[in-house]
């Protein structure tokens, strides 16, 4: 399996290392020819992956969203405050208090999803932590609320900071979201952390399927969806039942981002 993995990959490791040989010791079981077959499959996703990560990177390029004057704009004071009373805290939110590199992640979010070049839209992101996705979609034009549990004074600060709106709520598997009033073009979620049963496990897809239908709820005609998965204990974003049910409703996937054009359930 090694060998046929380094051929096909061009003399190179076709993955992360880990994975390598977790495959190569899977692949000792099976025939020759399952383990050609498997090394293709998997030199085909990376490269895909691959393919797909350099195409967004010079997307962003063509498409920059500058950095200072986003910055710029905000209370500088304000910031140097927030930063100097978390720079010790050992709460782990405490590193969202950087305020210019998680502008910048958050700027690759809004490009990603071409909100630079799209009319405005009414925008619902989930678990919005400080806010950082919200204010910039906000300052190129679209209409924006955050919903998230008010538990971080820090979030609070920089939700303040940010001029955002947010709306408080816990998302709970099998319960719907508040009624927010009107209808979204987007709805996102990043670094999802709702998405746990009370055993810290992932959900699966009977609460996935009532928590997509009850979003179609808040979308309006059309509307896309959008999530950044954080890995559950054991290191996956979704067991392969889970991933079969995301496709069958119609979803892009790639490792950890799912995303929905024109939801349907």
């Amino acid at each position: 399996m090694t060998a046929d993995l380094f051929q096909l990959s061009g003399g190179r490791s076709a993955c992360h290392p880990a994975v390598f040989e977790s495959v190569t010791s899977a692949a000792s079981a099976v025939s020759n020819s399952a383990r050609v077959n498997l090394a293709h499959k998997i030199v085909k996703l990376f490269r895909g992956e691959s393919h797909l990560r350099a195409k967004r990177r010079f997307r962003r390029k063509l498409h920059p969203i500058p950095l200072r004057p986003l910055l710029d704009r905000l209370d500088q004071a304000r910031i140097r405050d927030i930063q100097t009373r978390y720079a010790s805290s050992p709460v782990q939110v405490s590193k969202y208090a950087d305020v210019e590199k998680w502008m910048k992640t958050n700027i690759e979010r809004v490009q990603d999803l071409h909100l630079q070049r799209s009319a405005p839209r009414d925008i619902l992101d989930l678990g919005c932590g400080g806010g950082f996705f919200l204010y910039i979609s906000q300052q190129l034009g679209h209409r924006c609320l955050g919903l998230d549990i008010d538990g971080f004074p820090l979030f609070r600060e920089l939700v303040d900071l940010f001029g955002v709106e947010r709306r408080t709520w816990e998302i709970k598997a099998f319960e719907p979201l508040p009624d927010l009033g009107h209808k979204f073009h987007l709805i996102t979620a990043f670094s999802t952390g709702f998405n746990r049963n009370v055993d810290k496990s992932l959900w699966g897809p009977p609460q996935w399927d009532f928590f997509l239908k009850d979003l179609s709820r808040h979308l309006a005609p059309e509307g896309d969806v959008f999530f950044g998965l954080n890995p559950g204990q054991n290191g996956g974003y979704y067991t392969h039942e889970l991933r079969d049910f995301f496709v069958s409703r119609g979803a892009e996937i790639e490792r950890e981002r799912v995303y929905f054009k024109a939801l349907r359930v």
